[in-house]
């Protein structure tokens, strides 16, 4: 049944193909001019649902991603799921701007595209007991807080074996990276004067306890090249609980992406190819990729907007193994006490006992340089010190 409206246009066009006046019409009717003329070119003598109201709803949207695009990466995204790679709006940009396609969509509109179509899921971090305290490190500021790890050995289809030593400043995510044949002294060495060079120089470092950082278990207290390098240039390394690499957990998760997103992204063939490559990923990462804990922004954009005046290294070139021993400064060892371990410390091969009230808790040991003295930290509080002959 045709409505009020539906009737009074349909007379309308009735009366003007009947040969009435237009003005006439539109007159009896309260109506305009192009009122009238909008419904006779309507008009359709094998329609009768003609006089019907349509929507207004524009038949194509002007900011609508083509269907095209949004096929690209629903593909891109599941050919990276399917490869063990990082699957996220992040990395698929990277792959779309790699493969040169157009017009590239932003990470908003990717990540819009892949809630539209389930493409998400949740990461569930490592569960963490809340009784105890860790002492974390402080990351408000540029370079307060490095974390580095060694990677490796890795092979290119050369096949040339290498290892990566990866650093992340915890504040403003920038990473740096330098590739080596080997994991001796001189190439530690070289490895973080050449990165400080870029990143600059940290007030704290974190490390695991890989020999290649703390030096040798044979002379716990011989200070390894890592140390003396730190120290010489005013900065405090920091040693990680043994067995918990999560404690260093930002460039854990970078070196993952780091695997997924270059190494098995990238052909290299040669050690200067891997060099160049390094390179220009870690500038892409530091000029491109957005974190959420930096509010979206870039590792750069963080570090410009915190307006922290960086210090690098005064040569160019890294001084030479061995470094002469340092006589200040501090390094630190943190360590969990167990019952198991029977109230002992382990420094590096060598063990210490502690009070009773220690059990169950983080130890930072701290050795002082100067003092030659190896001091006992219970949240913040000093709990023992010990004579400690630095060799």
């Amino acid at each position: 049944m045709k409505t009020e409206r539906e009737q009074q246009r349909e007379l309308a066009v009735d009366r003007f193909h009947k040969g009435e006046n237009p003005e006439a019409i539109c007159a009896s009717l309260n109506k305009s001019l192009s009122w009238l003329y909008k419904w006779v070119s309507r008009y359709d003598d094998q329609d009768t649902s003609w006089s019907g109201s349509q929507s207004r709803r524009p038949k194509t949207d002007a900011n609508r991603t083509p269907a095209e695009i949004v096929e690209i990466v629903k593909m891109i995204r599941l050919n990276l799921y399917n490869q063990n790679l990082f699957c996220g709006a992040q990395a698929i940009h990277w792959e779309m701007e790699d493969q040169g396609i157009t017009p590239l969509p932003s990470f908003r509109t990717i990540n819009r595209i892949l809630n539209r179509h389930s493409l998400t899921h949740r990461r569930t971090g490592r569960y963490e007991a809340k009784g105890t305290v860790y002492p974390t490190l402080p990351s408000i500021r540029a370079n307060q807080t490095h974390q580095a790890d060694l990677v490796g050995p890795c092979y290119l289809k050369g096949p040339v074996r290498f290892y990566s030593l990866n650093v992340i400043d915890t504040a403003t995510v920038r990473c740096g990276l330098h590739s080596t044949a080997s994991k001796s002294s001189q190439s530690m060495i070289d490895g973080f004067w050449s990165i400080w060079r870029r990143l600059g120089i940290p007030k704290n470092i974190q490390v695991d306890n890989a020999m290649s950082f703390f030096g040798s278990p044979t002379h716990p207290r011989g200070m390894g090249p890592l140390i003396r390098l730190c120290l010489h240039q005013g900065i405090e390394p920091w040693f990680i609980p043994m067995s918990e690499p999560w404690r260093n957990g930002m460039i854990e998760k970078f070196n993952d992406r780091y695997q997924k997103m270059f190494l098995q992204k990238t052909i290299m063939n040669t050690e200067q190819e891997l060099q160049d490559g390094a390179l220009a990923f870690e500038q892409r990462h530091n000029s491109q990729y957005r974190y959420s804990k930096l509010d979206g922004k870039t590792p750069i954009t963080a570090l410009a907007d915190s307006k922290v005046t960086l210090r690098f290294p005064q040569e160019p070139k890294a001084p030479e193994h061995p470094l002469k021993k340092p006589e200040t400064g501090r390094y630190h060892i943190i360590r969990f006490i167990r019952i198991r371990s029977n109230l002992k410390l382990d420094i590096f091969g060598e063990v210490f006992p502690v009070p009773p009230e220690l059990m169950y808790e983080y130890v930072i040991a701290t050795v002082n340089v100067k003092e030659q003295k190896l001091k006992l930290f219970l949240n913040k509080i000093q709990v023992e010190e010990i004579k400690y002959k630095l060799r």
